[in-house]
């Protein structure tokens, strides 16, 4: 095995053990970079000298001293929303062609802290609004889309470009490229990772999380960045919770949706979704039949927040330079500007509704289990599917709907891969709990993957 196919948790205990030097590390990586994005489209920008000086540094501190942490020295992309010192912050848009960050973001400086080693920033959808990444080709199907808006962060970490990276999750960012290419993606607890130092496309639902080849990598990494923040007034400390806690399921109650989760899925998803969640029973969880609240509310809240909030915040830029943005993100900013405040105000109510709601569903269960997408990554050129109840629906919509509940309650939601459909596309299971039980979907995907073979497993590609 290469280092660049090691798991953050694996690379981390060789380089501890000084099996492994960040050098080798870091070089492995860079070279797989070198190999693959010519055919992926992962990153914006690449940082190679400036990756291997800091792997240099990392492998003299670790010799000294020791590592900071389980980070120290392990390569990592950072979605090109969230600012690193000295480099560029384009959101992958003209708009801010030529934008160098001034200082770090909160999330970049404690990664730094924490010693890893920053190789580049990773292509987002245009100001991550959209669900494709069309820069970005998939991991596992160079024919199909990344899914969005963090592809370019799920691609890197998938193909081994990267040993983790950080995404933004606003509708689905992080969770919808995580499961078409195979990967674990953790969207925290609103608040709990803070947002200051990183583009925004909708105050109210962002949230910045971690892309990683297991759940104990993703555990490693909220570790690492979780944390009140000044900086950010969404910001919580949240309450302490051991986020590595051991434990098996039993006397876990897990919530299994009648209704909106498993509306519109492809058979194939449906069904590895289905014997992942009987896998869960198997180690001792019970399941448990729920009503998913005010499911008809959900698209409507969920675009009666961002559209409006997103506008707001391209307003000057909309008007100065709008033939610089993608036409697709230029029409839903410019539909914002059609938004009334009473249409906003009656989303914000819903969704003080629907939080309610949901907390009341959560007093009957620990964990709900759910498909994250409805289907596998569509063809590049498809722009819609047809269900077999006879509804088309854009794919972007497809994508969004079923991860967009988790954004407007704020509860941590956790995708992690369990099949793969007829093409050998990946499907991904989408564990959610009530907000700051963070610690409690890890613990779930952590028991599932351990009883999985093949967990952190690269995309083909790397074969």
């Amino acid at each position: 095995m290469q280092p660049f196919e090691l798991s953050l948790t694996e690379a981390s205990r060789a380089v501890r053990a000084r099996e492994l030097s960040p050098v080798e590390l870091a070089d492995s990586v860079l070279d797989r970079i070198d190999a693959v994005e010519g055919r992926l489209g992962a990153y914006v920008t690449i940082a190679a000298d400036a990756a291997r000086a800091a792997a240099l540094r990392a492998e003299r501190e670790i010799s000294g001293s020791g590592p900071r942490s389980p980070l120290h020295g392990i390569p990592m992309g950072l979605k090109d929303l969230i600012d690193a010192e000295g480099m560029p912050t384009t959101a992958s848009s003209d708009v801010r062609a030529g934008h160098v960050a001034e200082r770090d973001s909160t999330v970049a400086a404690r990664l730094a802290a924490a010693g890893a080693v920053l190789v580049g920033k990773t292509h987002t959808h245009e100001f991550a609004y959209g669900l494709t990444t069309p820069q970005t080709n998939n991991a596992w199907d160079h024919s199909r889309v990344a899914g969005g808006s963090s592809g370019g962060s799920a691609v890197a970490v998938a193909s081994g470009g990267a040993t983790f990276a950080m995404g933004t999750d606003t509708g689905g960012s992080i969770r919808v490229p995580a499961a078409l290419n195979g990967v674990v993606g953790l969207k925290p607890t609103y608040g709990l990772v803070p947002r200051s130092g990183v583009t925004s496309l909708s105050w109210s639902l962002d949230h910045v999380g971690p892309l990683t080849r297991t759940v104990q990598d993703a555990a490693l990494v909220l570790s690492a960045t979780a944390g009140h923040d000044p900086r950010d007034p969404a910001s919580v400390s949240g309450p302490a919770a051991d986020l590595f806690a051991a434990g098996d399921l039993r006397g876990l109650k897990v919530g299994v949706p009648r209704n909106h989760y498993f509306d519109r899925v492809t058979s194939e998803v449906e069904e590895s979704v289905r014997r992942a969640i009987e896998r869960l029973a198997e180690l001792g969880a019970e399941l448990v039949d729920v009503e998913i609240p005010m499911a008809r509310y959900i698209q409507a809240v969920q675009w009666g927040l961002m559209v409006p909030e997103a506008t707001a915040y391209h307003e000057r830029s909309l008007r100065t330079t709008p033939d610089l943005y993608a036409s697709d993100v230029r029409i839903l900013l410019e539909a914002g500007e059609l938004t009334s405040a009473g249409d906003y105000l009656r989303a914000q109510r819903a969704r003080a509704m629907m939080r309610d709601a949901w907390a009341r569903m959560f007093d009957a269960i620990d964990v709900l289990a759910a498909p994250t997408v409805p289907m596998t990554a569509a063809r590049s050129d498809q722009g819609a599917v047809e269900w077999t109840d006879g509804t088309t629906e854009a794919v972007s919509d497809s994508y969004v709907r079923l991860c967009a509940p988790a954004n407007i309650t704020g509860v941590p939601a956790l995708t992690l891969p369990v099949g793969h459909d007829r093409a050998g596309l990946p499907i991904g299971m989408q564990l959610m709990a009530r907000p700051f039980r963070d610690a409690t979907v890890l613990r779930v995907g952590r028991v599932y993957e351990a009883a999985t073979v093949g967990a952190g497993r690269l995309a083909p590609i790397a074969a």
